[in-house]
């Protein structure tokens, strides 16, 4: 009886597997189907979200002006593009960066334009998880709707009052030492540090008590290489510069599109300055020497990371 029973039992086994087969494929297929519809509603109520909150008012803004829902969901959002799929930068020893509290990066500028600010600002934020204030140049602030975008995206005025401030609150911020010298020099100077200024970075860190992390920017050198200049031009539209590169203004707005170089962007080793008396941020001496100090190693890190990137063009070259 039991021999007999045994293909029944078997047949049910198979058509029961079978049906629990098909039953699986069919909850698996549903499964992949409802997250992408969730997603696309999730998104859109998201933006409905934030477009009310806009138009309410309904938002933060601090001391400085800082927007960090809009940063993070505009400005960075068209900016993420351009980091990942145009320059596939690549971020380096985020480790080095403090998880929290004040820290200043000092990092090299070039480019002609400062869209290196801006990809430091994406690395930090979207890979770090930190919000990176930078300190602009009084021409930023000069120009009415740079001024007011600056501001809203995190920028302060590059002043020790300001600088200050944000340390002591705990922030991270950015300053590019170079300044115009730096992110104006000709091609044939690339990735050779000018002069630092008068370290008032430095005094600031040193009063704040934060560390200080140098870092290096590899890619930014080539995406606008500056040929010549157009100093009358120049003067008269109250612009430090007005670069000549291969294609601008040959090709007009066109040779403004940035050539797809290949960036890395590492973080050194932070520099401590607790150490210090707060007293010495006021000794030239010991200031100048930090801030020395500070750009060697940032030299040193370009020259190294330089070596490691190879071509600076790697899908063409």
């Amino acid at each position: 009886m039991s021999d007999g029973q045994a293909p029944a039992n078997d047949g049910q086994a198979l058509a029961n597997d079978g049906q629990a087969l098909a039953n699986g494929e069919q909850a698996l297929a549903n499964g992949e189907q409802a997250p992408v519809g969730g997603e696309r509603s999730d998104a859109l109520a998201g933006l409905l979200a934030f477009v009310r909150r806009r138009v309410t008012g309904d938002y933060e803004v601090d001391e400085f002006g800082y927007d960090a829902e809009l940063t993070d969901k505009v400005l960075l959002e068209l900016l993420r593009p351009l980091y990942h799929r145009w320059f596939r930068a690549e971020a380096l020893e985020l480790k080095q960066v403090p998880r929290d509290g004040g820290a200043l990066i000092v990092a090299n500028h070039a480019g002609t334009l400062p869209v290196d600010a801006l990809m430091l600002q994406v690395a930090l934020h979207d890979e770090a998880g930190r919000a990176l204030r930078l300190l602009g140049a009084d021409l930023v602030y000069q120009l009415p709707m740079l001024s007011h975008l600056a501001r809203k995206t995190g920028h302060t005025l590059a002043c020790p009052e300001d600088a200050d401030r944000l340390l002591r609150q705990g922030e991270l911020v950015g300053v590019f030492p170079e300044g115009f010298k730096g992110v104006g020099k000709p091609f044939s100077e690339r990735y050779k540090l000018q002069r630092f200024g008068r370290g008032g970075f430095v005094a600031a860190a040193i009063r704040a008590g934060v560390p200080i992390v140098p870092t290096a920017i590899v890619g930014s050198e080539e995406i606008y290489p500056k040929i010549g200049d157009l100093p009358a031009l120049a003067r008269l539209l109250g612009l430090p510069y007005l670069p000549i590169t291969p294609f601008f203004p040959l090709l007009g707005p066109l040779g403004l599109v940035p050539l797809p170089s290949k960036w890395l962007i590492e973080f050194g080793e932070p520099i401590r300055t607790d150490d210090y008396d707060p007293a010495a941020a006021d000794d030239p001496m010991l200031v100048f020497n930090l801030t020395d100090q500070i750009r060697e190693v940032i030299q040193q890190l370009l020259d190294q990371l330089r070596l490691r990137r190879g071509h600076a063009f790697p899908p063409f070259l």
